[in-house]
């Protein structure tokens, strides 16, 4: 019998959380970041994408979503929501690249701010690609925590498989 997959891709200003070992989230990334997070004692897990870092006076506008600041907290909120412990949280973080505005550094300030709310929230990174000046294209598994990535440059994907991946132990990162 074949597993069947359930692809969810995650767009900017949403979020996902899920126990289903089936499923895997997506997204495409530049200056965004995610914070893929999971609970691996009670197996749920989930992910976000946010364009700016945000802070509580724009958590009052009508583009709250948009902003790491809330979609953070309602991606940890929803984890523990569906059982997951606080403090057995553990987090990938992936994009910040420095792709769309040549004369600041979104993406920097991106990967400066999740960096920072989860270590006030004493939440581990277990792993993290954050940087860079290329795009990136994500898989996750929120359940096993692996995660893959490919590099997407203005010319288009920048960096292939050279074979096909092989199967990693729960929470690995793999690189694609």
């Amino acid at each position: 019998m074949t597993q069947t997959l359930t692809r969810r891709h995650v767009m900017e200003g949403q979020y996902h959380v899920s126990d289903d070992p089936d499923l895997v989230l997506t997204t495409v990334l530049g200056s965004c970041v995610s914070a893929c997070l999971r609970d691996p004692v009670a197996r749920i897990g989930g992910m976000n994408h946010f364009l700016l870092p945000g802070d509580g006076e724009r958590l009052k506008t009508r583009d709250a979503e948009r902003y790491g600041v809330h979609l953070m907290e309602l991606l940890v909120n929803g984890l523990m929501s569906m059982g997951a412990n606080r403090a057995r949280l553990e987090a990938k973080l992936f994009g910040g690249a420095r792709t769309i505005f040549k004369n600041s550094d979104v993406g920097g300030m991106n990967a400066t701010f999740a960096e920072g709310f989860l270590r006030n929230e004493g939440i581990a990174i277990v792993s993290s690609s954050l940087g860079g000046s290329s795009g990136r294209r994500l898989e996750y598994w929120p359940v096993s925590g692996r995660a893959r990535q490919i590099f997407i440059g203005e010319a288009g994907i920048i960096a292939k498989p050279a074979a096909v991946p092989k199967p990693l132990p729960d929470g690995d990162l793999e690189l694609f």
